[in-house]
């Protein structure tokens, strides 16, 4: 009896139902549609930032207008010079000073003039442009080395690194004498002037582009076998080269400075007539026109080195790293 109880028993016990599939379906679905729209926005997303990179990566190449080019490269210059004119001969006209000492431009374009018929214009700016560019290539052939030495050796840059510094604001007229004495009034002499004057800024503009390179540059170049002059060439000079084409367009300067500082001073024929003996020799016969067009020339030079030399360099150093556009 106890064991048909029992069974009743069992028998007569709730069975649980089943789950319902449908049920089940019924109730997740809000979730699968929730799921569905986040999985599509995310899609979305990641195609948006893909379109982003892509027109990051592009480079788009315009070529300007020459309209715009004359309004925004040429038209600038060009009425800078015209105002200074404007200006120097109103105060001729005011009489600011005697003639002699404040000379007229036309005074000055007839002082050119005569250069120009006398066929020694170009002569007089080759020598000192000659002297200059020589001196300059020597420079950079010492100081780019001089400037890694001092970068990568502590000792070395304990060492020399504060001379390097005080060379640097150390007038270079005051090398003159000096180079006159032990070199002789001959090229040697104006070699040395360029090169005191040029090989620190240049050492100093390579070991601050080298200071400002990220160390993780230089742990990459490890790993990839880029070490000792291998990684100086690949890894050190083109992280450094801003800092670098600073530091040429400074010592670019200080030769272009230590050259006419000398040939102001030496008077050789071995040395021949540069911008600088030519505006001493018109300080000598008072001739302001002809010191007048010596400044001139010498300011045009440095600045027409600057323009064809240095600042494409600097534009393309600026391009390659994307900091700059391309139609500029």
């Amino acid at each position: 009896m106890a064991s048909t109880e029992t069974s009743g028993a069992k028998d007569a016990a709730p069975v649980e139902d089943a789950p319902d599939p449908q049920q089940d379906g019924g109730a997740d679905a809000p979730h699968a549609a929730v799921a569905k729209q986040a999985g599509r926005q995310d899609r979305h997303d990641l195609s948006g930032l893909e379109a982003g990179l892509d027109a990051l990566d592009a480079v788009v190449v315009k070529r300007a207008p020459i309209g715009q080019v004359l309004v925004k490269k040429v038209l600038p210059p060009i009425s800078a010079v015209l105002l200074v004119l404007v200006v120097w001969q109103l105060a001729v006209w005011a009489k600011v000073a005697d003639k002699t000492k404040l000379p007229s431009p036309s005074a000055v374009g007839q002082e050119l003039g005569d250069r120009w018929r006398a066929g020694d214009l170009f002569s007089i700016i080759w020598t000192s442009v000659s002297h200059g560019l020589l001196g300059f290539a020597a420079a950079l052939i010492i100081g780019t080395p001089l400037g890694l030495l001092v970068a990568r050796v502590p000792f070395v840059r304990a060492a020399i690194g504060p001379i390097l510094s005080g060379l640097q604001s150390l007038p270079s007229v005051a090398w003159v004498p000096a180079a006159v004495i032990w070199l002789g009034l001959n090229n040697s002499t104006m070699y040395a002037v360029i090169l005191l004057g040029a090989v620190p800024s240049i050492a100093n503009g390579l070991v601050a582009g080298i200071d400002q390179v990220p160390p993780l540059y230089l742990r990459a170049g490890r790993t990839i076998g880029a070490t000792g002059l291998r990684g100086a060439w690949f890894i050190l000079l083109p992280a450094a080269l801003p800092g670098y084409v600073a530091g040429l367009k400074q010592g670019w300067a200080f030769s272009w400075r230590s050259l006419m500082a000398a040939e102001l001073i030496a008077s050789s024929p071995d040395l021949g007539v540069g911008l600088g003996r030519y505006l001493e020799n018109m300080r000598e016969g008072s001739d302001m026109a002809g010191v007048f067009l010596g400044i001139l020339l010498i300011l045009f030079v440095g600045i027409a080195i600057d323009l064809l030399i240095f600042s494409p360099l600097e534009r393309w150093v600026l391009r390659s790293r994307g900091l700059t556009a391309r139609s500029q």
